[in-house]
């Protein structure tokens, strides 16, 4: 299978190979073409691609060849380079950012935004190596390798699905706050993080208005997420129509990576990050697959891009009115280290 993705990448044609959390099998999409497909309305069928911003253009990857195989060959040895990284570069600019973005939370612009940074490391790493490297690390994790000559390539390991749909029967998540994993303690999760999740838990439900019947609430539960912890609600119902477009839409972005409310949180976002997020924070994963034409799509988190010979980490968190700033910077510090970690071996 290896040299199947490997003589895709070659021969320059799109292709994702995944894994989903818990599972076991790695799962290959692979187009004979490279034809650039875009999503028009969620009706089409491959694996879908889609940046932060919806008003850009969202990708799929036609299935022309499928492959699942089970506990395939995960040698992940590699002579690897990566720079001892400066955990302190771009500090003060994003520390500034905070700043004046909990001033505009306290203004009432908005209740939430959700701020981001990249983090540059050279890389000599074959992105194969990468990945298996990852579906070795985070078994909890749904692990990609995402490659289109137009468009890049992506990998990662997110923690969050966006939704998911079997038959008229949907299941999406809020999925926020975050705190470093500790083996023998229990965690405590301040007022901050409980009403950052409260927060997104409200805006899904009232999104999902009118589209689904029959909404099901879970208890508020601690997850694990490689070396971090994070607070999840799940959230089930009954689909109104088959109309995955208006689902889609009225979901992403989510408070968990944008902000509420999500209009004035998006623009603060692209006038102040100074950099574009381009495919971070927006989602993928399989459009319309099988018989019963399921759908599961997973938020872009804990990601990074190929830019010539380095690798472009993206990470970010959740900024509210009980934020301090020294401790989101160093909460993105906390998360840069999942993919950090991939690199590092």
């Amino acid at each position: 299978m290896w040299q199947r993705i490997e003589k895709q990448l070659k021969s320059q044609l799109p292709f994702v190979v995944y894994r989903k959390p818990r599972h076991s099998d790695i799962q290959v999409v692979l187009q004979k073409n490279d034809v650039l497909n875009k999503v028009l309305d969620y009706s089409e069928t491959g694996f879908v691609f889609a940046p932060f911003e919806l008003k850009k253009d969202s990708y799929y990857i036609k299935v022309d060849e499928f492959y699942s195989e089970i506990n395939c060959d995960l040698d992940t040895e590699s002579n690897s380079i990566v720079q001892k990284l400066n955990q302190d570069a771009g500090r003060d600019a994003y520390i500034a950012l905070l700043k004046k973005s909990i001033q505009e939370i306290e203004s009432g612009l908005f209740r939430k935004v959700v701020l981001s940074r990249k983090i540059m490391v050279e890389n000599n790493i074959s992105p194969i190596t990468l990945f298996k490297r990852i579906i070795s690390l985070y078994t909890n994790a749904f692990c990609y390798l995402w490659f289109h000559p137009k468009v890049g390539l992506w990998l990662g390991a997110t923690p969050e699905i966006l939704l998911q749909t079997n038959g008229d029967l949907l299941t999406t998540m809020s999925l926020a706050g975050t705190l470093p994993y500790k083996r023998v303690s229990k965690p405590y999760w301040g007022l901050k993080e409980i009403d950052e999740q409260a927060l997104v838990t409200e805006y899904i439900l009232n999104a999902l208005k009118g589209e689904v019947d029959n909404l099901l609430v879970s208890e508020l539960e601690t997850i694990r997420a490689g070396s971090l912890l994070h607070l999840r609600t799940k959230i089930t119902g009954n689909l109104k129509s088959n109309n995955l477009n208006n689902i889609v839409r009225a979901l992403h972005p989510t408070p968990a990576v944008c902000g509420f409310p999500k209009l004035e949180a998006m623009r603060f976002i692209i006038e102040n990050e100074n950099y574009n997020r381009e495919f971070y924070a927006g989602f993928l994963g399989e459009l319309n697959f099988g018989e019963k034409n399921s759908t599961t799509l997973y938020v872009n988190l804990r990601c990074m891009q190929q830019v010539e010979n380095q690798m472009k980490i993206y990470v970010g968190g959740g900024v509210t009115k009980d934020s301090n700033p020294e401790n989101e910077w160093q909460e993105t510090v906390n998360k840069s280290r999942t993919m950090l970690r991939v690199l590092s071996n």
